[in-house]
């Protein structure tokens, strides 16, 4: 049915006469009988007859009016669901405990007004198909990981580049230490399950790996991280990688360990990614927001893959 046909109509029924209507909308009469005579045509019956007193119902009409102002009504609410700043932000973040939540996080309490969509996607194409296809408004992620290219008209901006410590238990050879270097985990034997294969995640770990000569374990399954944690509290050969602002909690018998690790220290980099053409405003804040707070990069003593170096990625859209 067509909308501007039952708006038409409405606003004859609401001015008395075909004239008065043709003011109000802005057209000519002509154009407002054209709109009447189409409705009708389609319903199959008269709304209207024109007398000297102007515009009146017939019957049909009478008991058609109250359901075109609810289509009136249904129409106005269904295109204000959809205008830009109307709806939540809808926002990928890959896990709710991870920093990337707590970007958020500090973002809402920048701007509390700001209504947020919080999802968590598996894998960086599931993510970016969303993003391109516009199930979410942005998401965050590591770009571009090898085989991963943003599709024309996504962008993605660097927004934190997160230091990686090592975990271990306190048996293990570098429990007490208080920092180390990459390189002495050469040999050493790093457990991480929840690498899933494909994902950019572990295309960062493995490129890490194959840098700095230890291996890492992807044998599972992965039941989580409570039981990743109780694994390696009791190992002395196990260790795990952890996100500098990853929050964990643990028994206090686990007595477990974060290492930070320093020349060079390996930093993940996580990017915003979004569609250019996206109008919502609160998506322009969140951009706005973490730029402004991500601290530079530091010129040396960092390690990223040769896929994440600034001069393969930056504030850049797809090909």
């Amino acid at each position: 049915m067509n909308v501007t046909a039952v708006r038409t109509f409405v606003a004859v029924v609401d001015a008395g006469q075909f004239q008065d209507a043709a003011a109000d909308l802005s057209i000519t009469p002509q154009a407002v009988s054209k709109r009447v005579a189409a409705l009708e045509k389609e319903l199959g019956v008269r709304l209207l007859v024109r007398d000297a007193r102007g515009a009146r119902l017939t019957v049909d009409g009478q008991a058609f009016l109250p359901h075109a102002r609810g289509l009136l009504q249904a129409a106005e609410r269904a295109v204000a669901s959809v205008r830009p700043g109307s709806r939540a932000l809808r926002v990928d973040v890959i896990g709710r405990q991870l920093s990337l939540a707590g970007l958020l996080r500090g973002f809402h309490r920048a701007h509390p007004g700001t209504e947020l969509d919080v999802v968590t996607l598996f894998d960086s194409d599931t993510a970016v198909a969303a993003v391109r296809d516009g199930a979410v408004d942005a998401t965050f992620r590591a770009v571009t990981a090898p085989g991963h290219r943003l599709p024309p008209g996504v962008a993605a901006t660097p927004v934190l580049d997160e230091p990686v410590h090592l975990f271990t238990g306190p048996g293990h050879p570098y429990a007490d230490a208080p920092a180390i270097t990459p390189a002495q985990l050469a040999g050493h034997r790093i457990w991480m399950p929840g690498n899933a294969p494909g994902t950019e995640w572990t295309a960062y770990y493995e490129a890490l790996a194959e840098a700095f000569g230890f291996v890492v374990d992807t044998v599972g399954p992965d039941f989580g991280i409570e039981p990743l944690l109780d694994t390696i509290a009791g190992s002395t050969t196990l260790a795990t990688f952890v996100s500098e602002q990853t929050p964990l909690v643990w028994p206090a018998g686990h007595a477990l360990r974060r290492i930070p690790l320093v020349d060079p220290t390996p930093v993940y980099p996580h990017c915003l990614i979004w569609r250019t053409d996206n109008p919502h405003p609160s998506l322009a804040a969140l951009r706005a927001h973490l730029t402004a707070a991500r601290p530079v990069r530091p010129g040396g003593g960092v390690w990223v893959p040769e896929w994440s170096r600034p001069t393969h990625r930056g504030d850049r859209s797809g090909p």
